[in-house]
């Protein structure tokens, strides 16, 4: 007898360990390389067995800086309300290039004071038109079939090393690990080596990743970028999720799993995304 006690208190530990996180109040604020995420994230909350997830609101506004959400009036403004109530859980916010920008202090500094625990997350989006400077930016979409990557891998760096900085230097003044950042870039820029490389199942070229020449996304992106905002907000793996995407099985069935792949493998070993591989 006393040995079946021991064996279901052991069982009872090692479920516990690998429970289901608790659902989390999400609040996205957002411009158009990253608003798609809102309602992706509960069906794949529901795949993970999480219970609870609930999206308390979406606010958008195309081309944004994180201060042009701040700045909203009364009437339009859902974050602010929200934050001030102590009713959300995490914030996501995606910030332009242009940084630092001060709508994501004001946001920390509103958020931390209602809910000690509230957590943020900044996306740091793929880069807008291929480039920093205006001389780097492409002109049409058809060009990024033909520049060089390394252009893009620049840029890429020098706007995830500037946001890293602003991040740093909130939760410095916070006294607390409460920031962190979706590295939505890094996952893309490996997609697009992968292309290059020829080793990304039904994508053969750059564009089959764009709609435009300033870069919003296909199908590929929006499902990659909600794959690392996922992670980042559960530290989950969306790997083996049984959540289907008819427009990437069009594309090719082995495209899914290998962005589902990415996204954790980008997260998990990105220090400043907050979430840690735990070995099992």
């Amino acid at each position: 007898m006393q040995l079946l006690r021991a064996g279901i208190v052991c069982l009872l530990l090692v479920s516990s360990l690998f429970a289901a996180p608790k659902g989390e109040r999400v609040l996205v604020t957002a411009h158009s390389f990253h608003i798609f995420t809102a309602p992706r994230l509960a069906p794949l909350a529901q795949a993970a067995g999480i219970e609870g997830h609930k999206l308390v609101a979406a606010q958008m506004i195309g081309g944004s800086k994180v201060i042009q959400h701040w700045n909203l009036p009364d009437e339009k403004q859902k974050a602010k309300p929200l934050l001030s109530a102590g009713e959300v859980d995490v914030m996501t916010m995606s910030p332009h290039v242009y940084l630092p920008d001060e709508g994501i202090d004001r946001f920390v500094e509103l958020g931390a004071k209602a809910n000690p625990k509230l957590r943020f997350l900044v996306q740091h989006s793929w880069t807008p038109w291929d480039g920093w400077e205006g001389s780097d930016k492409v002109a049409k979409n058809e060009d990024r079939d033909t520049r060089s990557l390394d252009i893009v891998r620049a840029a890429n760096l020098k706007w995830r090393t500037n946001l890293e900085a602003q991040v740093a230097a909130l939760n410095t003044k916070l006294g607390r690990d409460a920031v962190f950042i979706t590295p939505v870039g890094d996952a893309v820029m490996k997609l697009r080596e992968l292309i290059a490389a020829g080793k990304a199942p039904g994508l053969t070229k750059q564009t089959d990743l764009f709609t435009d020449q300033i870069g919003h996304g296909k199908e590929p992106i929006l499902a990659l970028a909600t794959y690392c905002n996922f992670a980042c907000i559960y530290k989950v793996s969306p790997v083996g999720l049984k959540v289907p995407n008819a427009n990437l099985d069009k594309l090719s069935p082995e495209l899914d799993p290998l962005l589902r792949q990415i996204a954790w493998e980008t997260v998990t070993g990105y220090a400043k995304s907050g979430v840690k591989l735990v070995a099992k």
